[in-house]
């Protein structure tokens, strides 16, 4: 595979590494840039702009067969706990399906280039970023989440020295202590663990 692991990303197995390997080869000057590349795979969205009105972004129809396999890669990471599956199922939540696929087929070519254009360790670095930063997101919206329902979210010690987090009911109290409380966007009263 001239030295670089395609099956690392995410999706990618070893089939669709060969199908990808077989089409783009080894050259690795052969586009100028990523997005040349995306839209050689018919991935990339065509914006048709008149008189600066957006009249269409759809992808360029085709059935380019690395871009079948990325879609088939990127459809796979559907039940991935991880940041890039968590990508696919915020997509898929907002657009749908095909469009959802389709981005996160793009993603996977973007990342497929740049494996092969500037080797493992910088992708590996971008990944981990994007897994720091999807952390961090997630934490956030869980702590306006505890805001919301007028709790805090305070960090943990973890045997390892990461720190955790968790929801505490109050500063005082270290157990679960369910709570009548009414909900005033529904005007329901529900059960609440704190």
């Amino acid at each position: 595979m001239a030295g670089v692991d395609l099956t690392a990303l995410e999706g990618i197995a070893e089939a669709t590494a060969l199908v990808i390997r077989s089409a783009i080869g080894t050259a690795r000057t052969r586009w100028p840039s990523v997005t040349h590349c995306c839209s050689w795979l018919g991935l990339s969205p065509c914006h048709k702009v008149s008189g600066g009105k957006v009249l269409s972004r759809r992808v360029r129809p085709g059935a380019h067969r690395v871009a079948v396999a990325l879609r088939l890669a990127a459809g796979s990471v559907h039940h991935s706990q991880s940041a890039f599956g968590a990508f696919f199922r915020r997509l898929r939540a907002r657009l749908g399906a095909p469009k959802a696929i389709t981005a996160t087929a793009h993603k996977l070519a973007r990342l497929v280039y740049s494996l092969l254009k500037h080797g493992t360790a910088s992708v590996q670095q971008g990944m981990e970023e994007y897994e720091a930063q999807y952390r961090d997101r997630k934490v956030k919206g869980m702590a306006r989440q505890a805001k919301a329902f007028g709790s805090t979210l305070v960090p943990l010690a973890a045997p390892d020295g990461q720190a955790m987090h968790a929801v505490a009911g109050s500063p005082s109290s270290k157990q679960t202590t369910r709570h009548r409380r009414s909900d005033s966007r529904m005007g329901e009263r529900g059960l609440y663990t704190l």
